[in-house]
């Protein structure tokens, strides 16, 4: 019994990398989003929007900052890389209820890249958009500043997955996790918030943990 406890433990994070990876294959090709309602073993759902989602290599991912800024600028997955990184350890709270404690993302603050593009006068949000095509968010500019936004490259200590809208996503801590945005792919500094895909269904534009969409989840620390 203590051989096979034993041999439980050293399968058990492979066993997860395959449910991961089966659960996400799968979501890519589900319209219904049933797939949503199954928790991986990390405790994750998978949401998409799109009935399908291509998938993006470091050799083809791009990341365009335009709008109201001085210097529009288009980065390379080695390019975001080759930044600074800040590590976050964070709860993810979903908006519809669960929630996947002390969860490490790494990246780019979004902070960063707006300081590097020269935000213009005038500039008050931030819209990003996705190549699934369908999902969009936005930030005010003073939320998009906050040290807690990440333009995330590493999720779980490792690269982001395709599932899990890599190679590259949007990680807002200290929101509900829709409003952290999947399969990034532009960021335009706009004069006003323009409501997101789950903003137009009636979710809160301001999606902070605890205080949206009448929720009273604590605070994610």
């Amino acid at each position: 019994m203590l051989g096979v406890g034993a041999a439980a433990v050293v399968a058990a994070p492979a066993l997860q990398r395959v449910m991961e990876s089966g659960l996400g294959a799968v979501a890519d090709k589900d319209p219904t989003g049933l797939t949503g309602l199954l928790p991986n073993g990390g405790g994750f759902r998978y949401y998409s929007v799109a009935s399908s989602v291509p998938r993006k290599s470091a050799a083809d991912y791009r990341l365009k900052i335009d709008g109201l800024v001085d210097r529009p600028a288009t980065y390379t997955l080695d390019g975001l890389r080759a930044l600074p990184q800040t590590r976050l350890v964070r709860d993810v709270q979903c908006v519809t209820g669960w929630r996947v404690p002390e969860t490490p993302f790494e990246g780019v603050r979004l902070s960063a890249l707006l300081d590097a593009a020269g935000v213009r006068p005038g500039a008050k949000a931030i819209r990003f958009t996705c190549f699934d095509g369908t999902y969009s968010e936005s930030l005010t500019l003073d939320q998009a500043r906050r040290p807690d936004v990440l333009v995330a490259l590493r999720m779980q200590d490792k690269p982001v997955a395709h599932s899990h809208g890599g190679p590259v996503r949007l990680y807002v801590a200290p929101m509900y996790f829709y409003n952290s945005a999947k399969w990034l792919s532009g960021i335009t500094v706009t004069d006003s918030v323009k409501p997101g895909y789950w903003e137009e269904l009636g979710y809160d534009v301001d999606a902070w943990v605890g205080r949206s969409n009448g929720r009273d989840d604590d605070p994610t620390g």
